[in-house]
């Protein structure tokens, strides 16, 4: 890890009463942060590409999904045209600006248009210059391992490292506000999810 990315994380952790977790043998540095009952993980993982890598930032966080509800967030593109021309899901929700801006994609429309009827969901996504997020399900792998029953994953990634504190803390702030929302919805439980990444 580096110098830098090291001091700003650790300057976030200080910020915002998190904990930084020092890497060990094949892990990466990471911060745990929590909300309510939720452990929300911010670590880094590479992705080899051949000849090259590519580094990730992520942030992720487990929790008891008891209707199994998903979806998934990302940037329109022209790529992302061509794909909804050969059939790819793209709900609207009703806010034309944030329809018009991303690809939104789930299994209960309803559902959806309900958690993104909630402005400040809104404005923390479009808070970041970037953004793939989602709710990954139970078949999610962790070291070996399956996810627990009812367990899914509100997740997170952007190629690069992020060193912004202010984004750090605006997009720990999405995931706050998706966690309580999700529970106002009945499509989280408040309790913890029994799981360290």
């Amino acid at each position: 890890m580096s110098i830098l990315r090291k001091e700003i994380w650790q300057q976030f952790c200080a910020q915002t009463g998190s904990s930084y977790v020092e890497g060990g043998f094949a892990r990466n540095d990471k911060i745990e942060a929590t909300h309510g009952p939720w452990t929300v993980t911010l670590d880094t993982y590479v992705v080899s590409t051949g000849k090259s890598a590519v580094i990730f930032t992520r942030m992720r966080a487990p929790y008891v999904n008891p209707d199994g509800f998903r979806f998934t967030v990302f940037q329109n593109s022209i790529f992302t045209e061509i794909a909804k021309w050969f059939g790819m899901q793209d709900i609207e929700v009703g806010y034309p600006e944030f329809d018009h801006a991303y690809v939104i994609k789930g299994n209960d429309e309803q559902k959806l248009r309900r958690l993104f009827s909630n402005e400040n969901i809104r404005r923390l996504i479009s808070a970041q210059p970037n953004i793939y997020f989602s709710v990954k399900d139970d078949d999610a792998k962790l070291w070996g391992k399956n996810f627990p029953d009812g367990v899914d994953e509100l997740y997170f990634k952007v190629v690069g490292v992020i060193k912004d504190i202010e984004r750090l803390k605006l997009l720990y702030d999405l995931f706050a506000e998706t966690l309580d929302e999700l529970c106002r919805m009945g499509s989280a439980y408040e309790q913890s999810a029994g799981i360290t990444l």
